[in-house]
């Protein structure tokens, strides 16, 4: 359960798709003038990355990896097909990112409209296939945490665009500097905003331990606390029975 927490805010937060690694920004600077533009995209992204991480987190662990094979029998066990990942990755995006854009244009044509050339995009959206990518260098265990993993990167996603498509609509108001006005200030609040979700990487990664140089000196010199008490406790005993003596 922890393990599932930790990834999820994680990749929300510290590996935001578009914060850290700066995926996706074609369609977050294009489609992040209006809020309700946005949420719908944001939304379309969540459900893409939800199902095929896992897909691709399936086709990577039974047919691509090396070794992948053995399921089949001894004699594949040797076959490697890694460099077959970009293809297939892409293929199953593209096929995810179909079936959506069918579902939206049936049920919201407005917003199929309002979206426009950047819905079939989303099968090139680097964002998408970064997803992919990520959860295959990082050796995610199981596909529970591959959905996971899907389903928290795309609400980064989706958080980045909405925050930037709300602050865009309120911004228009501003008195801006000409120079500064369109994607000059929008690449400025993107950046504060990139420092502002890094900023929560000091309370997850939980790397509150000392180091362990300071938890040497922090032993010896309670070690020295405990020789000198010992020390003054029979130098007070001595006193103590010279005075009785005496």
């Amino acid at each position: 359960m922890l393990e599932h927490l930790e990834l999820f805010f994680k990749s929300i937060f510290i590996d935001n798709m578009v914060f850290a690694t700066f995926l996706g920004m074609c369609s977050y600077l294009a489609v992040s003038k209006k809020v309700s533009t946005a949420v719908g995209l944001g939304a379309a992204v969540i459900f893409v990355l939800a199902v095929t991480v896992p897909m691709n987190w399936l086709l990577d662990k039974y047919l691509l990896k090396d070794g992948a094979l053995a399921w089949m029998g001894p004699e594949y066990a040797d076959y490697d097909l890694s460099f077959l990942s970009f293809i297939m990755f892409i293929a199953t995006i593209a096929t995810m990112v179909q079936l959506v854009e069918i579902v939206v244009e049936k049920f919201s044509p407005s917003l199929y409209n309002s979206l426009g050339i950047f819905l079939p995009l989303i099968a090139v959206n680097c964002a998408i296939l970064g997803g992919s990518l990520f959860m295959q260098t990082r050796d995610i265990p199981n596909i529970g945490l591959a959905f996971n993993y899907g389903i928290s990167s795309g609400i980064g996603w989706f958080l980045a665009i909405l925050a930037i498509a709300a602050i865009r609509e309120k911004i228009r108001y501003s008195n801006v500097p000409a120079p500064l006005r369109g994607l000059g200030i929008t690449f400025i609040i993107t950046g504060l905003m990139g420092i502002g979700f890094q900023s929560f990487g000091g309370m997850l990664t939980g790397d509150n331990e000392p180091p362990e140089e300071a938890q040497t000196t922090t032993v010896k010199a309670e070690k020295e606390k405990e020789i000198k008490k010992e020390i003054e406790d029979k130098e007070k005993a001595v006193s103590y029975n010279e005075a009785i003596n005496k």
